[in-house]
């Protein structure tokens, strides 16, 4: 029966909606923990040692963040899989490539295949920069997040990766939130109105509140 759910198209698109607010869910919490650095060293290496400590002492030492992370890790693949897969029975039904027809897609949904590698991209580089410190540009400092991250936003490529990535996931975020409603059946003629305003509610603000980061760095208010 799961087999069957997942080889059709209404299946695939079902698991890319759950899988997309699940990660929505998560970069709305991850965004407003960010914004604790304008509030000062201090307070962000405390949310950064909260994290690796909620649910002590029932959980181990970092056993939450480590099923958080699983969890992601699971969506984000899933996520992936049905795109591809979905890209690729589109290909497949598309008419003739002599044909021309007016293209009626936004221009985020014309662009959500490109944001997706862009985003795939650039979580593997956030993980390196700041969880592994592998391509950090400093000295990388475990238990100082406040510090790798105010060394990643000083440079231009680091500022500059960080800043196109979000703006990428606006535009996804704003497609991607509308077609999981209609997916999942919120959708209606009388609905459609409110939800594509959450939708662009949404990307406007996790793209202002992430890039907030690395412009408080530039500037000078987080240094």
């Amino acid at each position: 029966m799961a087999r069957t759910v997942w080889d059709s198209s209404v299946g695939k698109k079902t698991v890319m909606a759950v899988s997309g607010l699940i990660m929505l869910l998560y970069l709305v919490v991850h965004m407003i923990g960010n914004l604790k650095i304008f509030f000062g060293a201090g307070e962000f290496n405390h949310y950064a040692h909260w994290l690796r400590t909620v649910g002590e002492s029932f959980m181990h030492y970092e056993w939450t963040l480590w099923l958080i992370r699983i969890v992601l890790v699971v969506a984000v693949v899933a996520h992936a899989v049905s795109a591809y897969q979905l890209s690729r029975r589109d290909i497949k039904a598309r008419p003739s490539k002599y044909v021309h027809r007016k293209p009626r897609a936004t221009y985020a949904t014309r662009t959500m295949r490109w944001g997706g590698i862009i985003l795939a991209l650039f979580i593997v580089w956030h993980i390196l920069d700041l969880t592994t410190g592998t391509v950090h540009s400093g000295g990388f400092q475990e238990g100082h997040p406040y510090q790798n991250v105010v060394d990643t936003f000083s440079t231009w490529y680091g500022d500059t990766i960080y800043i196109v990535a979000m703006l990428a996931l606006g535009l996804h975020v704003r497609h991607g939130f509308w077609s999981a409603a209609q997916t999942l059946g919120a959708g209606s003629r009388s609905r459609d109105r409110a939800l594509k305003t959450i939708a662009n509610v949404l990307a406007l603000l996790l793209t202002a509140g992430f890039i907030a980061v690395p412009v408080g760095v530039m500037t000078g208010v987080v240094s």
